[in-house]
């Protein structure tokens, strides 16, 4: 009888105890104090999972006094706790040590194999150079015959250009991209053969500013998706509303530009709302673009105010992604902000790590710049470069309808992801080259892990890859006698489909067949002046025999009428002319009057 009173007293005591509820709270942060949103919490008792709210705090109810909680999140170590509901719990999770290095390296626009880092120091003035992009120099080819650069469609610099010369104002040389300025234009498309991703065409002509020289241009086109087979696609809009994007040509300009670009879409494609700024958070969860007037209704309702928190809209707006993630379609956060991100994250190398650690999911990003005064082009370069994805400036409405109407397949639908060229001269017709444009960060030329990293290139994209060559005797008298012996070079293409982990490789060759330069299609004439116009603009040394005059006349001849960006472009020469030469004769003055 005492044995069943005992077993009786201790049941009731466990059903008390296992009815009581206890409740777990704590927060979750990284090495830096900075909130970390949706990590996954186990509860081990139960084998339920948590996830941390938009400040990386937790509750947890429980019916165990204490309890054991396993924390993770993708690119940070596990952390196992034994807490109790009596103390706050605190957790500082830290990045893995694979991740930390392998993400954080310096990436990369061009790379010479056997280059020595102190070679490439000499072409610094001293220690000093006046922008943080270091122009490329001629190399020798017998020493150096190997090169490769990472190919995308970034095309910002050109239509950032614009936004200075338009406003009188002189075009600071980190902005000057002269790959980017041509791929702005797009020129001389032509469609891949039949089941192949690309088509390269190559043309060997003179140099105008170098007679002893001459140019090879390298043209590399992706195909093109049809439109009517495109997989869905899953979009996040991820909107900074923060009080310096106050501005007619911030926000509302922004405002303009999602619109065109939700009349795009079809009704198997979803768009989320995310917003960034006063608060951080989802305006509109997933919806079909067949409902055009409720997302729109979303997009202009937005008002500006507050700081910016774009860490945390980043990383909500990945999570948003990852859990509407459609296998084998179009998964794409689209950042669109003036960069000046003042909350969390704010250094270019920190945002580096952040995206790259979610560059494996399948996402891609595609960053729109828009502002000027505080506009923050490297963050936002950085942010695209790392995240698997593009970058364009929208200066006007007119750039926002290019990007997102006229190109809208080549900004959001990726052909090949991770793509890289290796050019590899023959040193029998090639003494010396340079490689025009790909410029590196000084930063990464001093780092000694620095690697090449390929870029995502979208639908029907043409992309112009030059060098300038000093020929070798061997090819000038081949030239001279109308001759063709070999090939000047060999070109690999290597890229991987969307969706795929295989490597693959395009190989073509580069035939030593030289054309006049008044010979050769307009197109090239006019990527010729667009190389010469950067030249000038970041007052290249290799720009010394060029003269403004020479510029607007080849621009005038080559430019299509027809055409109003190549109409623009010779616009933007002359403006800019006047405004260089007025510098520099206020400059001479200056120099009179004082010296």
């Amino acid at each position: 009888m005492k044995t069943a009173c005992q077993i009786f007293f201790f049941l009731c005591t466990g059903l008390s105890v296992y009815g009581q509820q206890f409740y777990i709270r704590g927060e979750v942060k990284d090495e830096s104090g900075n909130p970390l949103q949706d990590v996954s919490i186990l509860l081990h008792a139960t084998g339920y999972v948590y996830h941390t709210g938009r400040y990386g705090s937790f509750g947890i109810l429980t019916n165990k006094s204490s309890d054991t909680l396993s924390f993770w999140l993708d690119g940070y170590q596990k952390e196992k706790r034994l807490v109790s509901p009596d103390n706050y719990v605190t957790v500082r999770l830290k990045l893995n040590p694979t991740s930390s290095s392998s993400f954080h390296k310096n990436k990369l626009a061009s790379f010479t194999k056997g280059l020595n880092k102190e070679m490439q120091k000499e072409w610094f003035t001293g220690d000093e150079t006046y922008a943080s992009l270091l122009e490329n120099r001629f190399l020798n080819a017998t020493k150096y015959p190997s090169t490769a650069m990472s190919l995308s469609i970034d095309r910002a610099s050109y239509s950032n250009i614009r936004r200075f010369i338009t406003t009188n104002t002189l075009v600071p040389p980190d902005a000057v991209r002269i790959e980017e300025m041509l791929n702005y234009f797009n020129e001389t498309y032509s469609e891949p053969d039949a089941g192949q991703t690309f088509k390269i065409k190559s043309v060997l002509t003179g140099c105008p500013w170098n007679a002893d020289n001459q140019l090879l241009f390298i043209n590399v086109n992706s195909k093109k998706l049809d439109l009517d087979t495109l997989p869905p696609s899953n979009l996040v809009f991820l909107i900074d509303i923060s009080g310096s994007m106050d501005m007619p040509n911030r926000l509302p300009l922004l405002q303009s530009a999602f619109r065109l670009l939700v009349n795009n879409l079809r009704a198997k494609d979803t768009v989320t709302v995310v917003v960034y700024g006063g608060v951080t958070g989802v305006k509109l969860n997933a919806t079909s673009g067949g409902e055009k007037e409720k997302i729109l209704k979303v997009i202009d309702e937005l008002e500006p105010g507050g700081f910016t928190p774009g860490e945390s809209g980043i990383r909500l707006a990945y999570n948003v992604a990852q859990s509407h993630f459609i296998k084998g379609g179009n998964n794409r956060v689209i950042l669109a902000t003036d960069g000046d991100f003042n909350v969390g994250l704010k250094t270019e190398d920190e945002l580096d790590e952040l995206i790259s650690q979610r560059r494996q999911s399948g996402i891609y990003l595609t960053c729109l710049g828009v502002g000027m005064g505080n506009y923050k082009d490297s963050k936002i370069q950085t942010l695209a470069r790392k995240g698997n994805g593009n970058f364009a400036y929208l200066d006007n409405f007119q750039e926002a309808e290019k990007v997102l109407m006229t190109e809208f397949t080549q900004t959001l639908y990726a052909v090949a992801d991770n793509v890289s060229m290796n050019v590899d001269f023959n040193p029998d017709y090639v003494k010396e080259y340079r490689l025009i444009g790909f410029d590196n960060k000084v930063g990464a030329l001093n780092d000694s892990t620095s690697m090449i990293e390929g870029g995502e290139i979208g639908s029907g994209h043409s992309m112009i890859i030059v060098f300038e060559i000093k020929p070798t005797d061997y090819n000038k008298d081949a030239v001279e006698r109308d001759f063709s012996p070999g090939n000047l070079a060999e070109l690999r293409l290597q890229y991987r489909l969307p969706h795929d982990t295989t490597q693959k490789q395009f190989i073509n060759s580069v035939p030593l067949s030289y054309s006049d330069f008044n010979a050769v299609e307009k197109n090239f004439r006019f990527s010729t002046a667009v190389i010469m116009f950067g030249s000038l603009l970041r007052s290249s040394p290799m720009s010394k025999s060029i003269s403004w005059n020479d510029l607007i006349l080849l621009a005038t001849q080559a430019s299509d009428d027809n055409d109003p960006l190549e109409k623009e472009f010779v616009s933007l020469v002359k403006q800019a002319k006047m405004l260089y030469l007025k510098q520099k004769k206020k400059r001479k003055e200056y120099l009179t009057a004082n010296y």
